[in-house]
């Protein structure tokens, strides 16, 4: 049965009857089912992206976690570096005072990884790739300087079980000792040559005493180079070789009485003052040479003198005057 309906016509200013097929109500029925479902899948990608899903929520909140958790961890690597930069400069302290070695360079410690910036390159990308970035640097240059770190002990702990012998190598006291008549005559550095007269680097120290004063050895060691013959230049003198890269020299002796090969220890005679070689006076030269290069003895002299003593040794030898030779 067909429905009618009304509709107004301005023309006629009368209602008009209008027959409502079938065909039309299946048309608007289509139209209204068609927009309700539009609007059903708008509200519904609304609703999905307005509102999170409890696994979403569950997820956001795990990486909320993450994230706190790489802060605090980056926290934790920052407080770390800081100790093992304290260790690092202890260690590099231990090395240079008590073992005079030379400590791992700081270019090494502080070099980057194999690889370098192409390390991080697949996790920039990430939306806290600066984050992860950071922390991963961070844990890979901890992970190298520990590393580094390690090794160093290990070595220090090797010198420490040398410890004993390097200390009995080092020409800790006077070649001479203070008594009446014996003096410290001239330093280390550059002094008047008593022969040439001009200013020449003097690679030793110089002490003057009566002719025949006792020498004594520096430290423990072996005589490689015995001269008893003298002549010019050093005339009759000794070295002798300590081991860990330090020898010593002692020169313009009147008598050498030990011979090369014979083994000696600090406070040993080894000799007397004399007045052979190039020298204007009796005196003895004496040299410390480490590791091949010359370097001011007075630097050494800590066993058997006092604080006030060796002050005193360093004030004259810091005066510049006339070496004996």
């Amino acid at each position: 049965m067909r429905k009618s309906k009304y509709i107004y016509d301005p023309l006629t200013l009368a209602y008009k009857k209008v027959d409502r097929t079938w065909k039309h109500i299946l048309r608007d029925t289509s139209l209204f089912l068609l927009a309700s479902s539009l609007l059903g899948v708008l509200f519904f990608f609304v609703i999905q992206l307005v509102i999170d899903s409890p696994k979403e929520k569950s997820l956001k909140r795990e990486l909320d976690e993450v994230l706190l958790t790489y802060e605090q961890l980056d926290e934790r690597l920052n407080k770390l570096m800081l100790v093992l930069g304290n260790m690092e400069k202890r260690d590099d302290e231990i090395y240079r005072v008590i073992f005079e070695s030379e400590p791992p360079p700081a270019e090494i410690r502080l070099s980057g990884l194999a690889g370098g910036a192409l390390r991080y390159e697949s996790i920039r990308d990430f939306s806290n790739g600066v984050l992860l970035e950071k922390t991963s640097r961070k844990v890979d240059e901890l992970t190298k300087r520990i590393a580094i770190q390690s090794e160093s002990l290990d070595e220090l702990a090797s010198l420490a079980n040398n410890k004993e012998a390097l200390l009995d190598a080092l020409p800790a006291i006077r070649p001479v000792k203070d008594q009446p008549g014996t003096r410290f005559s001239s330093g280390f550095g550059y002094r008047i040559h008593p022969i040439y007269k001009v200013r020449k680097k003097h690679p030793g120290v110089d002490f003057s005493a009566k002719k025949g004063t006792p020498i004594y050895a520096s430290a423990n060691g072996i005589v490689i180079s015995n001269d008893i013959f003298g002549g010019r230049g050093f005339g009759k003198h000794i070295t002798i070789s300590h081991g860990f890269g330090y020898h010593t020299l002692y020169a313009h002796m009147d008598k050498a009485i030990k011979k090369r090969g014979q083994r000696v220890k600090r406070g040993d005679l080894i000799g007397y003052i004399g007045n052979t070689g190039r020298s204007t006076a009796p005196h003895l030269h004496y040299e410390v040479i480490k590791n091949g290069r010359r370097v001011n003895p007075i630097n050494y002299f800590f066993n058997d003198l006092s604080p006030t003593q060796y002050d005193d040794l360093v004030r004259s030898a810091a005066i510049s005057n006339q070496s004996f030779d």
